[in-house]
């Protein structure tokens, strides 16, 4: 199957054929840097991690660039609230985004530019925005024209004399139009500020990704991605000042992600419903985070809620449950070093969808269904065609994993480090229930079922739960 993804510039899906035949040229907006990133920053920087992961995993050679916006009043803001410079600010976050993501299995872009490293193209670029009539100076201040450029609007369908000032704009009298937006700000009297031809000032938000997106990826590139709330303005402002100077097309496919919800509630400060990723990672693992976050079709809305999350933290469960099964059975097996099958095909072809790892995600969980039907039925012997069905499950899985950035860890760590956690919430004493579980398997093996049924009530009061597998039995703290 072709790989096939939605345009938002054609609202459509479209085969996937980028402009260098092997290579994928793909431009991110990052985060301002003024505050700890929520969950909603999660979701938007995990789906193109899993969308680079998945390209690199199709063979295709990835420049990945995510920028920094390291200059911004919501900086300077929070740079006078802190009593601090504005650049203390943006490294302070920039260094908390890094430890979050990097909790989360995100990848690091191939570049990752900085705003304020990039001042003297920005000032080039709107230079020549003035020499093609497509900007105008009010005093020290710069603006960009958008009646003059005929397509306004064509990424997110807004037409100007449609919409009403106000609603997403800054409303200017100087301004020439109302939906003119600013590229070169004068500067105050104590915000960072740089030498330019019209005077000291700093950049515009929107005039920064088509500066950088340029530098690193040419005039034309293959993917532009970002939240959906980045359509307009911001990606509109960036295809007019962009098409305005090159007069070609700016990005062949726009991708962009849908929110995350609290509790069916739209996440918002005034609600006070932010969650920020430090506090998520705090009390669930991180994989489960991420397989929450993937749960759902990348272009859909998501909700988190504590019911979500823990149902994501008992799928994680079950796929670690099933490879380490599996690992006892046939041993450690690197996806690396066998051939893809059923599951994996079966994966690419959702993930081929337009990235659906949702599907994909349910192609795992019915691999996991199919295998441990498998063990449950097997005796002390395996044969070798059902050793042979197991591995190649247990790679395609693993392989998989790899593009979810999910499930990365060997099996008896991950629930090491699960048991270590949740034994701090408890008083339970370890040894104690594996004394008990001892007791019960001997039970079972001389027959004694009313001694045996009578621990694993003993254990249930406990909040332990045992499993009796072929291999033997496990136990494990509810959550």
């Amino acid at each position: 199957m072709t790989l096939r993804v939605f345009n938002t510039l054609g609202r459509k899906k479209e085969p996937f054929e980028p402009l260098s035949p092997g290579k994928v040229r793909m431009y991110v907006c990052g985060p301002t840097v003024y505050d700890s990133c929520h969950i909603g920053h999660a979701r938007s920087v995990v789906v193109f991690d899993v969308i680079v992961r998945y390209l690199k995993a199709k063979d295709f050679d990835v420049t990945y660039v995510r920028n920094f916006t390291d200059v911004d009043d919501k900086i300077i803001d929070r740079a006078n609230q802190l009593g601090i410079s504005s650049e203390e600010v943006a490294e302070k976050y920039i260094k908390e985004f890094y430890h979050d993501m990097d909790a989360l299995n995100v990848e690091r872009a191939t570049i990752e530019p900085k705003a304020t490293e990039h001042i003297n193209q920005i000032i080039q670029f709107i230079e020549k925005l003035m020499e093609a009539d497509m900007a105008y100076q009010i005093n020290g201040d710069i603006y960009y024209s958008v009646e003059k450029f005929d397509t306004y609007g064509k990424l997110s369908g807004r037409k100007i004399e449609d919409m009403e000032a106000g609603a997403r704009v800054v409303v200017d009298e100087r301004k020439r139009n109302p939906f003119d937006f600013v590229l070169w700000k004068s500067s105050k009297s104590g915000e960072p500020a740089w030498e330019s031809p019209w005077g000291m000032g700093r950049p515009g938000w929107h005039i920064e990704c088509s500066v950088m997106s340029h530098q690193y990826l040419g005039e034309t590139f293959d993917i532009h991605g970002g939240g959906r709330d980045l359509t307009f303005p911001h990606h509109d402002n960036e295809i007019a000042q962009s098409e305005s100077i090159f007069k070609k097309r700016f990005v062949k496919y726009w991708i962009h992600n849908g929110f995350v919800n609290i509790n069916q509630e739209k996440m918002s400060k005034s609600l006070g419903n932010f969650l920020m990723i430090k506090d998520v990672i705090k009390m669930y693992h991180p994989e489960a985070v991420r397989l929450f976050l993937l749960s759902k079709h990348y272009r859909s809305p998501i909700d988190f809620s504590e019911k979500a999350m823990n149902e994501a933290a008992s799928g994680l469960d079950k796929i670690y449950s099933l490879l380490d099964r599996a690992e006892a059975q046939v041993g450690l097996i690197r996806y690396q070093d066998a051939e893809p099958g059923n599951c994996w095909e079966a994966f690419c072809e959702a993930m081929d969808d337009d990235f659906n790892s949702a599907r994909a995600i349910g192609i795992i969980f019915d691999t996991i269904h199919k295998i441990n039907r498998i063990l449950d039925q097997q005796t002390d012997f395996l044969s070798p065609e059902t050793e042979k069905t197991i591995k190649a499950a247990q790679a395609d899985i693993l392989r998989a994993g790899n593009v979810l950035g999910i499930f990365l860890e060997q099996p008896k760590v991950y629930f090491e480090k699960g048991l270590s956690k949740r034994l701090e919430k408890t008083s339970i004493d370890p040894v104690l229930i594996d004394k008990l579980v001892k007791e019960r398997t001997e039970a079972r093996k001389t027959k004694n079922w009313q001694k045996a049924d009578k621990i694993r009530k003993q254990l249930q009061a406990m909040n332990v739960t045992v499993e009796d597998r072929p291999e033997g039995t496990v136990w494990k703290i509810n959550d």
